[in-house]
């Protein structure tokens, strides 16, 4: 396919759930040319059907660079690729966005931090939720709320067939805590503006389809420099319970917010990707009592007009590359937030397998 002009030339690196979504997101905003396609597997061939055909699909990412040339390069490849490949894109002179976890350990992170800095190229790291304007609301209200905060996450999947092949291939580099956790700690470091000082986690192994010492269920639990706490659970495979897999609210002394997803949250959800960033509501409860210790205010229900599905949420993730790149912006806090809440997980994965608290000073 030809170029259009002025427009930014991309090689798209992995085609499964995130990376057939960012190449729907190429292929239909203006602003973007896939230049190429490159999987190990026949992904990329149902990708490129998916969109239609003729795009130029590849199996190997050095070729793949060397042919193209693209102006930038999107990875959404397994964790333990995610080093490599990003430094390859970046000393090839390209931009690159990366799904989360930027890598899968945390001299990693900073190895591709630094030569992103070096080359100066643009690099985004795909943390979706800072794209959902319910989120963002979401982070704003908890700021009403006082300190400490008391912040309580979850997201159990039930995954069964393909998400639970996902799974297994995810778990043989990355526990389920690492790669979903660094979104809701990124989250946590947002609504908390402090320094997080302290984790402890727990895990467990309840399947034997998954490398000896590693697990498929975690909770971590976080504590800050300004007094407030935070847990997050994340558990993959057919035996998970989904009785409470969407949990997401945050307490203070002025009261508490809670996302409130009747229908995302409901029933046979819990593996459902378009499913995990819906908010459908939020509930902001007031603690404010009269003389009588009664409730002064019924709780506040924010219905938001703009609720964005899984898709759009990649194309405005897509947007806000390329506005970084057009317009030069500094993404140095961006690069920052992500080795930090990178460097936290990792820090509950070691308190898993060690069984003791982990300090962060």
């Amino acid at each position: 396919m030809a170029a259009k002009v002025n427009t930014l030339r991309v090689l798209v690196v992995g085609c499964g759930n995130m990376g057939s979504s960012h190449a729907t997101a190429y292929h239909n905003l203006e602003g973007f040319e896939i230049c190429g396609i490159v999987s190990l597997g026949k992904s990329k061939e149902v990708l490129n059907e998916k969109l239609g055909g003729g795009y130029t699909l590849f199996n190997d990412i050095d070729k793949a660079l060397d042919s193209t040339k693209p102006d930038a390069v999107c990875i959404s490849t397994y964790p333990d690729t995610h080093e490599s490949y990003a430094i390859k894109a970046l000393e090839r002179g390209c931009h690159v966005f990366i799904e989360k976890p930027l890598a899968d350990s945390v001299k990693g992170a900073e190895r591709v931090v630094a030569v992103a800095k070096k080359v100066n190229k643009k690099l985004v790291v795909g943390y979706i939720l800072r794209h959902h304007p319910s989120w963002e609301r979401f982070i704003q209200l908890s700021h009403e709320l006082g300190k400490p905060l008391v912040m309580r996450m979850n997201l159990n999947q039930q995954s069964h067939g393909s998400m639970w092949t996902l799974h297994r291939n995810l778990m043989n580099s990355l526990s389920p805590i690492v790669d979903c956790g660094v979104h809701y700690i990124d989250v946590m470091c947002q609504m908390t503006r402090s320094k997080p000082v302290q984790v402890y986690a727990i895990g467990a192994r309840l399947t034997e389809e998954i490398p000896a010492g590693n697990y498929n269920y975690g909770q971590l639990q976080i504590r800050f420099e300004d007094g407030s706490v935070g847990w997050y659970e994340a558990g993959w495979g057919p035996m998970i319970s989904e009785t409470a897999f969407f949990v997401k609210d945050v307490i203070g002394p002025k009261g508490s917010v809670s996302i409130v997803a009747k229908e995302a949250g409901g029933s046979g959800k819990s593996d459902s990707i378009e499913s995990h960033t819906k908010t459908e509501s939020l509930r902001f409860h007031h603690a404010d009592l009269d003389k009588n210790d009664q409730f002064l205010k019924e709780d506040t229900w924010i219905n938001l007009k703009d609720e964005p599905g899984h898709q759009e949420l990649c194309n405005r993730e897509q947007l806000y590359f390329l506005k970084s790149i057009r317009e030069d912006i500094d993404l140095s806090d961006h690069m920052r937030d992500a080795v930090n809440s990178l460097r936290i997980a990792f820090a509950c994965d070691e308190s898993v397998r060690t069984g003791k608290v982990v300090s962060l000073l």
